[in-house]
């Protein structure tokens, strides 16, 4: 039997982190390469199970509308899952997101919406809400939706957990509308009290793309802090550092947010003696390149030889 596409989502690889763990530690960095999902983010699990769920319930059949705030990932893989099942889409993000996310989007046919750096995601979320209220479409709403965190819960988590054999010790993942911290935590405290769940996000004043500092009043929904031990406050500058490193030393070409969740793994293994540490790579690096975070690298010109 044939693969659709929609099978495709999910069972990333798990891999060693090898040349940027310090030599000296006995601790094991895993990284989970989310950007292996076929439209290239973590954010493919919760935009299948946010459709799949809501046609379940009747609240929305193909050819309807679907309405989304998202800074990017998201919106890129609702797009894809809305081509795919038949829905049109319409998407709202701040202008200040980088090019290659706003291109991927319009590729799968969606429509884009944008709104100020200054109203940011806020301001989005806020006119998402209006435009439902207008009856301009359905709003999935990845912040407040429990069909987020579930896609972590039913897949991530256990994917995790058997990728390991059950030794995972601490599970690192940056933090935006919370999903994925949210669902992989709920299964893995399933399995072990013990193992340690780290949130990341960005100190005042940086600007790390996919995730935020929320407002106390517009803190995600489904987010609760029970399911976390531990948020370590990331630089962006130490962000952009780590997953420029990754690329070079490691070969993971990844994001900003990737590159902060690897910095607080790298962090813990320096701390602690004998953990296996997951942390989540959330996406590629190539949607990020007109932003000018990565290198340009050495590059030399040379004329062919004369015959």
């Amino acid at each position: 039997m044939y693969k659709t596409l929609m099978d495709t989502v999910g069972n990333t690889p798990l891999v060693r982190v090898q040349r940027m763990v310090h030599p000296d530690t006995n601790s094991v960095v895993l990284a989970k390469l989310e950007g292996n999902n076929p439209a290239g983010s973590v954010k493919d699990r919760p935009a299948v199970n946010m459709i799949r769920q809501a046609e379940k319930r009747g609240e929305i059949r193909p050819g309807d509308t679907l309405i989304e705030a998202t800074s990017g990932n998201t919106g890129i893989a609702l797009a894809m899952a809305s081509a795919l099942m038949g829905y049109r889409l319409k998407l709202i993000m701040p202008d200040n997101m980088s090019m290659e996310r706003r291109a991927s989007m319009a590729a799968y046919g969606a429509e884009l919406i944008l709104v100020s750096k200054e109203t940011g995601m806020e301001g989005a979320r806020d006119l998402a809400q209006s435009m439902q209220a207008s009856g301009e479409g359905f709003v999935l709403d990845q912040f407040a939706n429990p069909d987020n965190p579930m896609a972590h819960y039913q897949s991530t988590g256990p994917e995790i957990w058997h990728g390991t054999s059950g030794e995972i010790t601490h599970f690192v993942s940056a933090m935006g509308t919370t999903g994925t911290i949210m669902g992989t935590s709920m299964y893995l405290k399933e399995q072990s009290e013990a193992v340690q769940i780290v949130g990341v996000q960005p100190t005042e004043g940086s600007s790390i793309p996919g995730i935020r500092r929320w407002p106390k009043e517009y803190l995600p929904d489904i987010y609760d802090d029970r399911r976390i031990d531990r948020v370590i406050d990331m630089s962006q500058t130490l962000a952009e550092e780590t997953m420029r490193a990754m690329a070079v030393q490691e070969g993971i070409f990844a994001g900003v947010s990737s590159g902060g969740a690897m910095a607080a793994a790298l962090q813990i293994a320096r701390e602690t003696e004998n953990a296996t540490i997951v942390t989540i790579v959330c996406d590629r690096g190539d949607r990020y390149l007109s932003t000018n975070v990565f290198s340009e690298g050495k590059v030399t010109y040379h004329d062919a030889p004369s015959a």
